[in-house]
């Protein structure tokens, strides 16, 4: 594991700042590998990289380069069938010189070329350099796993693991994209290729980028098979999910260093806790978050589980009085764009107690987006009988639940999912999915942005042209390629390597992705039975508490602590003037939010933790909004910045 960048150098800054800037890139991306640092110089290109080692401690130093000097290789991540891929290209004529995964990927693709990635099973972000052709690849795991940006500019193309590698150019303007912030404020996340600054785009999963002499294109190299494709009974898919499960969790235990397993006590994590203890003949380290006197509470899931397992459990309470307020400061340096996402907090306290024991977690990240583990799932079937309701009559329903049921601290209530359930049944279905698992309204966002037009995510959608295949099929598909990759996986991996500390997700073995989207919608749910499969798959192996008990979500209760213990962060960032001197945001709109917020007449804890981290990392980046001509071209003409 470890973090990447570079540049070329044909008529940019980069190529007169050279090695200085190569350095000063390393140094800020560190935290992604403290191990060794390293920088390659072709002749029109820099590649940088820092390693956090995992495999071959004493060799796989980066970037690695052929004996030819040819060709070089900065790359971040796991082949978990680096082996199998090494024998093949042994028996070709190749000869290694270590034991590292890396090296398989720069012997494969010497071989191969970019069609080496197709036989390659892991986690992976990596940049190719060929001094013989001047070309440069750069290449993205199939779901999204690893991260990497890229900028044009002119006939360059700068790159990086996380933005702050890109930012360090001084010709890459700090300038807010208008069309990706209504992205951002509708769904908590950018989705999609870009990102919150213009300009500064992230490689799609399953893409590669190849630049040559100034040109650059960006093609698909993987594509998951069509939705709910096959005809396959229980038995045998129960069958064939075991034997794939066994056989991702078996790759992904593979370290030369210290390993645990992240646990909630929920069925996605204990299942693969209790793949990683069939397979591993060592006592397993886990690892949990608790919330003790919450209703929302896992810890006695999670003990239960270690129990069994006999696992060396620690845990970490997350409550008021823990150093909150410093670790979402710290967001703002270690998430490159804001993380919306509430979870965050959670996953960084785990985080760093992980790291403490271990460099590399086992988590069940992906089978929820792969089997049906969302609440949303069932919203979208249940709005569409609801739909047929008059419209008035749904309005009207609305207006009862504020009358009468009153406003809730806790996490995700009751009062809560049934006012956004209905507010949802009033918008297009594809807008409805989004905003059963996002934040402000259309209606709301144009009060906070003026010029606000909304409409976007219908494009996002359309954008993936998934064919016919049944409502829960369509927003699967919707969530693998958006919220997986762009919030879930972004998260885990900024919160994590922050902390130097590698987190692998078996569920997301291209083999079981491919899998799980193939099957038919009655084996994912069944009735108000959600991953159903997973479930038949699993009982009798796990505690029937495990397996019958609701999703709790992994994050914070916002709507309370936003009254409470954050009350003053919050208002000390989105003050009047901050809010103003944006010219993008109306600092009246969202002052009055805070104040129906804080007077308990409505609960937007999580439209305010998007606004709380916006507003710290655009004041740490120093991001602005553009000038007023470039913001309505930029913005597609969504925003008239005032």
């Amino acid at each position: 594991m470890c973090g990447i960048a570079g540049f070329t150098r044909v008529g940019s800054a980069a190529g007169r700042a050279g090695r200085s800037l190569a350095h000063r890139i390393n140094g800020l991306i560190s935290h992604r590998g403290p191990d060794q640092q390293g920088i390659f110089e072709g002749s029109l290109a820099t590649l940088c990289a820092v390693r956090l080692k995992i495999i071959d401690l004493g060799g796989g130093d980066q970037p690695m380069v052929s004996e030819s000097g040819d060709t070089a290789v900065a790359f971040n991540g796991e082949i978990y069938n680096h082996r199998e891929v090494r024998r093949e290209l042994e028996g070709l004529g190749h000869r290694f010189r270590s034991n590292c995964d890396t090296e398989t990927v720069l012997r494969a693709f010497q071989q191969w070329d970019t069609a080496c990635f197709q036989r390659m099973r892991g986690m992976f972000a990596a940049a190719l350099w060929v001094e013989g052709e001047q070309r440069l690849v750069l290449v993205r795991d199939r779901m999204g796993i690893k991260p990497l940006y890229y900028y044009r500019h002119g006939d360059d193309v700068y790159f990086g693991s996380e933005l702050k590698a890109i930012l360090e150019h001084e010709d890459v303007p700090r300038q807010l994209d208008l069309g990706a912030l209504e992205d951002y404020l509708s769904v908590n996340y950018v989705p999609g290729e870009q990102t919150l600054i213009q300009g500064i785009r992230k490689i799609p999963p399953g893409h590669l980028l190849e630049w040559h002499r100034g040109r650059i294109w960006v093609e698909r190299w993987w594509k998951a098979p069509a939705p709910g494709g096959r005809r396959i009974s229980m038995g045998d898919a129960k069958e064939e999910l075991d034997w794939l499960l066994r056989d991702s969790v078996r790759e992904h235990l593979v370290a030369d260093v210290p390993l645990g397993v992240w646990s909630s006590g929920g069925i996605d994590s204990s299942t693969v806790l209790h793949y990683a203890a069939t397979e591993s003949s060592e006592r397993l380290k886990t690892f949990s978050v608790s919330f003790h006197g919450r209703s929302f509470d896992e810890s006695p899931y999670f003990r239960e589980i270690a129990r069994i397992y006999g696992t060396d459990h620690h845990e970490f309470d997350l409550n008021p009085e823990v150093e909150l307020q410093g670790a979402i400061e710290d967001f703002a340096y270690y998430s490159d764009e804001p993380s919306a996402d509430a979870g965050a907090l959670p996953v960084w306290f785990l985080s760093r107690m992980s790291r403490r024991h271990v460099t590399v977690a086992l988590s069940g990240e992906g089978a929820d987006e792969l089997f049906g583990g969302y609440l949303t799932y069932v919203a979208d079937r249940l709005a569409r009988p609801f739909r047929l309701l008059p419209k008035e009559l749904r309005q009207a329903a609305r207006g009862a639940l504020d009358r009468y049921l009153p406003v809730s601290d806790d996490k995700i209530s009751l009062e809560y999912k049934l006012k956004r359930w209905i507010e949802g049944s009033l918008l297009d279905p594809d807008e409805a999915h989004f905003f059963w698992n996002g934040t402000f309204s259309r209606e709301q966002r144009q009060q906070i942005c003026p010029g606000s037009n909304g409409g976007g995510l219908r494009r996002l959608v359309r954008e993936l042209g998934i064919p016919p295949c049944g409502v829960l099929n369509r927003y699967l598909a919707v969530d693998q390629n958006y919220y997986l990759a762009d919030d879930i996986l972004y998260k885990t991996d900024r919160m994590s390597m922050a902390h130097s500390l590698e987190v692998r997700p078996p569920f997301l073995d291209h083999r079981i992705v491919e899998f799980a989207v193939g099957l038919p919608q009655r084996l994912k749910i069944r009735g108000f039975q959600q991953k159903y499969l997973l479930k038949e798959l699993m009982r009798g192996k796990l505690p029937a508490a495990v397996l019958n008990r609701k999703k709790t979500g992994f994050d914070i209760p916002t709507h309370d602590w936003f009254r409470g213990v954050l009350r003053g962060l919050l208002t000390e960032t989105l003050t009047p003037k901050a809010v103003a001197s944006t010219g993008v945001f109306d600092a009246e709109a969202i002052q009055g939010l805070i104040r129906e917020h804080m007077e308990r007449r409505i609960n937007i804890g999580y439209h305010l933790w998007g606004l709380l981290t916006l507003f710290l990392w655009m004041k740490r980046w120093k991001v602005e909004a553009p000038a007023p001509v470039e913001a309505v071209r930029a913005g597609r003409g969504m925003f008239a910045v005032r």
